[in-house]
């Protein structure tokens, strides 16, 4: 085996940042000129796509992402975890009216009451009866 070989057996697999380089240089020459066509679905399409290989790119190798997966795994979980205690924790009081020591009048009033439709939407819908 190679000195070469062996070297980057122990160290791990480095990308090599020029070639990144170059191909977000070419997908952000390819999302300026993307718009002069004029097509607005292909436009779209190609932005956000060109967008999510980009943060893909700089994400896996310039934030090493790509080689610490169980710890971003972890941070995923943990994340998720302290959002669902946070729901579980404020869920009892902000879905409710009224608690042990307190009642929500005004929100009580507004469900009562209902969603009154806008006056442009009582106009059409009478004359819509109308005729």
């Amino acid at each position: 085996m190679s000195e070469h070989a062996q070297h980057a057996e122990h160290s791990g697999h480095h990308p090599n940042y020029r070639n990144i380089y170059l191909a977000l240089l070419a997908l952000l020459v390819v999302s300026v000129v993307g718009p002069r066509f004029g097509i607005v679905w292909l436009t779209l399409a190609t932005a956000f796509g060109i967008a999510l290989i980009k943060a893909t790119l700089v994400v896996q190798n310039f934030m090493h992402l790509k080689w610490e997966r169980q710890l971003v795994g972890w941070f995923l979980a943990g994340a998720l975890l302290l959002m669902f205690l946070m729901f579980a924790g404020v869920a009892p009081d902000v879905m409710s009216h009224e608690g042990a020591n307190w009642e929500n009048m005004a929100a009580r009033e507004v469900i009562e009451r209902g969603i009154p439709l806008p006056v442009e939407e009582e106009a059409e819908g009478a004359e819509a009866v109308v005729h």
